[in-house]
């Protein structure tokens, strides 16, 4: 491990490569750069997942730390890991003070993997615009957490209102067991369903994606009723033409699933690390229409896998945007005042 104090993009960039040299690292072993965008309070959090992911997709780890946009002075600093605490893996750990933080990018670019895919990961809440962050816009494949937001429902409208094909979200990918169950129910039967009912918190934005999923996937306009008092989702319930109901209900850690005619069945239903939500995103660098598909159905947007996948970067200074709310508070206190 290699820490650089105070230091510079083109220092980093020598000290990576004299790591790399000593730890017997090769570029053409990497299949992806992973860019994590992270607070400095979660930067060990996303390390952890990191790591995980990076046992089964070899790539170079990107953490991006920025603090203190408003500082004057600039500084960055860096610690490089190959092959050590963060698994197989090249690991850069950048800190990012001052107006530096809000060009990331400048420190980042050289760092990338030549002639692989680039996904960018936000383990905090993300950007409204995706645009708006460089680190964003270079990427092939694009991960965000609605969970993170204060709202999570409106951070998955705001997902779909600002998607690109390549964007994608940890909440879609936490129902993949709800929807491998579910579709599996079908594999011994052709009925048609008529009513699908998911029972989950209001705030919880996988039951929001799964209503959006059922919805697309069978035509018909799911009801999501609320269950206060529950972390998260807690059931699916399917009613075909034919009369029968398929039932999916979650207890802990497992499932019990119930069809009219045949004995309940019990099977594994369970909430998986971060790492593993995270390595199963990065098994596919394409767009995923069918999340484009339940994303746009769950918040009332269709067409979203036609939008161009290419972004332009929109600059945007979120210093310049405080100064001015906080000019137009100060100006509303002096009206009241008068």
């Amino acid at each position: 491990m290699i820490g650089l104090w105070d230091t510079t993009g083109n220092e980093v960039v020598k000290a990576l490569a004299a790591e790399r040299r000593s730890a017997g690292g090769v570029a053409s072993g990497m299949a992806l750069t992973l860019i994590v965008v992270v607070d400095e309070k979660r930067v060990r959090e996303a390390e952890a997942a990191a790591t995980i992911a990076a046992a089964a997709h070899p790539c170079r780890l990107l953490v991006v730390v920025r603090s203190d946009v408003e500082r004057d002075h600039n500084r960055l600093d860096a610690e490089i890991v190959v092959g050590g605490r963060l698994g197989p893996c090249e690991a850069v750990v950048t800190r990012m003070y001052g107006r530096l933080a809000l060009h990331a990018e400048s420190v980042v670019m050289p760092l990338l993997v030549p002639d692989v895919p680039v996904v960018t990961w936000w383990h905090d809440e993300p950007p409204e615009e995706i645009a708006t962050d460089f680190l964003g816009v270079v990427a092939d494949r694009r991960i965000t957490d609605a969970a993170q937001a204060a709202d999570p429902i409106e951070a998955l409208r705001q997902r779909a209102r600002d998607y690109a094909p390549g964007d994608t979200d940890l909440a879609w990918t936490r129902i993949t067991p709800w929807r491998t169950l579910v579709a599996g129910a079908f594999d011994t039967t052709q009925a048609e369903v008529t009513e699908a009912t998911v029972l989950a918190p209001r705030t919880d934005p996988t039951a929001a994606l799964m209503c959006g999923w059922l919805g697309s996937r069978l035509g018909i306009e799911p009801r999501w009723e609320h269950v206060d008092g529950q972390p998260r989702m807690r059931e699916v319930r399917l009613r075909c033409a034919n009369g029968d109901e398929l039932t999916l209900t979650r207890e802990d850690s497992m499932a019990t699933f119930r069809r009219t005619g045949q004995a309940d069945r019990s099977l594994p239903l369970v909430r998986r690390p971060l790492g593993d939500e995270l390595a199963e995103e990065l098994r596919r660098l394409d767009a995923d229409q069918i999340y484009a598909e339940a994303l746009g159905a769950a918040a009332g947007i269709s067409g979203l896998d036609d939008r161009p996948a290419q972004r332009v970067h929109v600059w945007k200074d979120p210093s310049t945007a405080r100064r001015a709310e906080a000019g137009v508070t100060a100006h509303a206190s002096t009206n009241d005042a008068s």
